[in-house]
C-alpha cells in the first residue's frame, strides 16, 4: 500500500544546520527494562537514549554494493537519521527546487515506500553545509513525531505508523543563522523539545497522544545550540531530563513538571556552541560544547544525589581531541571520541586517562555507533570507517557509499541503515552471520 499525503499550507517546512553512551550493561543499570526493549527499536537520534549502542551481531565489517539488502532513492536530500519501529523506517528529506519537504515511511524488508507526508518548503538562510531536513524524527509504538523549523514558522507534527495525521503544534518562528538541528525526544508519553535560538528560547513538553502543552520553561539564552536532550534514570531515584547548552550549561529537569533540579555551567563564556548531545554512563552525565576552530570540551559530571555529591561535580574533562559536532560514545569502562576531523580517541571512563589517539581520516558531522565490539561512522564523502572498540586501535575497513553523508547510522533488527544525501541503504541481518 502506497499513500501520498499533502498537508495544508500551514507554514513552510524548516530545516537545520550541520549540528549533529553507554554499554548495554550501563544502559540496563540506568534505564528501565521496558523502555530499553522499546529503545532497541532505534526510536530517536542515536538510538537507545542517544547512546549509539546497538545489540546487533549481524552487521558486516566490510562490504560492497552487492551486499546491500536494498538501496532506495529518496524524494529529497537531508542530514536527518532514520528511526525504526517494527517493519517500518521513517526519515525526512527536502526538495528545494520543488518547494517540498517530506516525511517518508519505508518497509524495512524491501525499502518500498509505504507513504509520505508532504510539506511546503521555502528557502531561507542556513549554514552552507546544512540541509533543510536535519532534525531526526522520534517514534514510539503508536506514532512518529517530526519537527519542521524556519524563520517564518515551526511545527511539531504527529502521525500514526500508517501515515494519518494525529496532531500538530505550532511553535512560531525560529531564529538561527545556521538553521535548526536539534531532534525531539519521547519519554513516558511526552515529547520534549529544546528550542535554543537567537530569540525567546524555551524547553517544551507536549502530550504525545494529543499534542497539548504539558509545560514550557523559558531559558535565559539567546544563543542557538543543537544538543538533543536525554533521560537520566538512575536506579531507585527519580528520572531526570538532561539538557546541555554552551552558556546555560548542563541542566537537569523534572520530566513531569519542567522544574530545574540542578545546574552546572562548566563550558566558560568564550564564543562557542553546544552541538553534540549529552549522554549517560552509569552515574555520570557527559556533555560537550565548543567552537569549530577553537576550544572544545567534553565534560564528565557527577550529578548530585543522596549518598553522593550535594551539588554537581566535574569529574574531569577531555579537550585535546574533543569533537564539536559528533556525540561521544561510552561502552563498558571506555569512552570514545570521534571528532570532526577524523581523530578517534579511547579513554578510561573512570579517570579520563587516554588509552590511544589515532587519525582515522575524513571529516565528520555524523556520530559513531557501537555494533558488536566495533565503531561505525560515516564521513562527509560517504565513506563508512569501521574501527575496533578496544584498547588496541585497529582500522578494520573503509566502505564507500558513493555519495556524501552527514547523517548518523541507525541499527534495528540486526540491520544497519545508512543515510546518504539522496539514498537510504539497508545492510546486514541474519544472512550476514
Amino acid at each position: 500500500m502506497r499513500i501520498h499525503k499533502t498537508l495544508p499550507k500551514r507554514g513552510p517546512f524548516a530545516g537545520a544546520s550541520l549540528l549533529r553512551v553507554a554499554c548495554l550493561g550501563v544502559v540496563l543499570s540506568v534505564w528501565p527494562i521496558a523502555d530499553l526493549v522499546q529503545a532497541q527499536e532505534w526510536t530517536r537520534f542515536r538510538g537507545p537514549n542517544g547512546s549509539g549502542v546497538s545489540t546487533a551481531s549481524t552487521v558486516p565489517v566490510e562490504w560492497t554494493a552487492d551486499d546491500y539488502n536494498w538501496r532506495v532513492e529518496l524524494p529529497g536530500v537531508g542530514h536527518s537519521s532514520p528511526v525504526l519501529w517494527g517493519d517500518r523506517v521513517f526519515l525526512t528529506c527536502a526538495d528545494l527546487a520543488a518547494g517540498q519537504g517530506f516525511l517518508v515511511c519505508l518497509d524495512t524488508a524491501t525499502g518500498e515506500e509505504q507513504w509520505r507526508q508532504t510539506f511546503p518548503l521555502q528557502k531561507y538562510k542556513k549554514h552552507a553545509q546544512n540541509s533543510f531536513a536535519t532534525p531526526t524524527p522520534v517514534v514510539d509504538a503508536e506514532r512518529v513525531y517530526m519537527l519542521w523549523q524556519s524563520p517564518q514558522t515551526s511545527q511539531i507534527c504527529a502521525f500514526t505508523h500508517q501515515g494519518d495525521e494525529v496532531w500538530r503544534s505550532d511553535l512560531g518562528e525560529f531564529k538561527a543563522g545556521h538553521g535548526s538541528a536539534v531532534s525531539l525526544v519521547e519519554y513516558d508519553g511526552m515529547i520534549y523539545f529544546c528550542n535554543d535560538q537567537t530569540g525567546p528560547s524555551y524547553l517544551l513538553a507536549l502530550d504525545a497522544a494529543t499534542g497539548a502543552e504539558r509545560w514550557k520553561l523559558p531559558r535565559e539564552t539567546d544563543r542557538a545550540c543543537y544538543s538533543t536532550p536525554c533521560i537520566y534514570a538512575p536506579t531507585g531515584r527519580p528520572v531526570e531530563l538532561i539538557v546541555s547548552h554552551s552558556y546555560e550549561g548542563i541542566t537537569s529537569h523534572n520530566p513531569q513538571t519542567g522544574e530545574q533540579l540542578w545546574r552546572m555551567t562548566p563550558f566558560g563564556d568564550f564564543q562557542q556552541r553546544a552541538c553534540a548531545s549529552p549522554i549517560i554512563a552509569g552515574e555520570l552525565v557527559i556533555a560537550c560544547s565548543g567552537f569549530a576552530t577553537a576550544e572544545k570540551n567534553v565534560v564528565v559530571v557527577k550529578p548530585p544525589h543522596a549518598g553522593g555529591p550535594e551539588k554537581p561535580e566535574e569529574a574531569y574533562r577531555l579537550t585535546k581531541t574533543a569533537p564539536h559536532v559528533p556525540t561521544p560514545l561510552v561502552h563498558g569502562d571506555r569512552i570514545y571520541l570521534w571528532n570532526d576531523r577524523g581523530i578517534a580517541t579511547c579513554a578510561d571512563l573512570a579517570t579520563g586517562k587516554t588509552i590511544w589517539v589515532q587519525r582515522v581520516g575524513g571529516n565528520y558531522f555524523g556520530s559513531p555507533v557501537w555494533i558488536d565490539g566495533k565503531l561505525y561512522c560515516i564521513d562527509t564523502d560517504g565513506v563508512v570507517s569501521v574501527i575496533s572498540a578496544s584498547d588496541e586501535y585497529e582500522l578494520l575497513a573503509r566502505n564507500p557509499l558513493d555519495e556524501g553523508s552527514c547523517a548518523t547510522p541507525a541499527v534495528a533488527g540486526g540491520v544497519l541503515y545508512l543515510r546518504t544525501d539522496k539514498h537510504l541503504v539497508s545492510l546486514g541481518g541474519e544472512k550476514s552471520k
